[in-house]
C-alpha cells in the first residue's frame, strides 16, 4: 500500500514539474536574448554616433 501511494504522487506531481521547468527555460531563454539584443543594439547605436561625430548617448533615460 505504502508503494502505491508514493508511486501515484510522483506520477501526479512529476508532470507539474516538467511543464514548470520547461516553462523556466523558455522565459529564460527569452530574457538572455533581450538582453544580449539590447548591448549588441546599444554598441552598434554608439559605434554609428562615433562614424557621424556625435556625443556619446547618455545612459540615463530621458524623462
Amino acid at each position: 500500500m505504502p508503494q502505491e501511494f508514493w508511486s501515484n504522487a510522483l506520477f501526479s506531481v512529476t508532470p507539474t514539474i516538467l511543464v514548470g521547468l520547461i516553462f523556466w527555460f523558455v522565459l529564460r531563454a527569452i530574457i538572455r536574448s533581450d538582453r544580449t539584443e539590447r548591448k549588441v543594439y546599444a554598441q552598434i547605436e554608439a559605434e554609428e554616433r562615433a562614424k557621424l561625430g556625435l556625443p556619446a548617448k547618455s545612459a540615463t533615460p530621458e524623462g
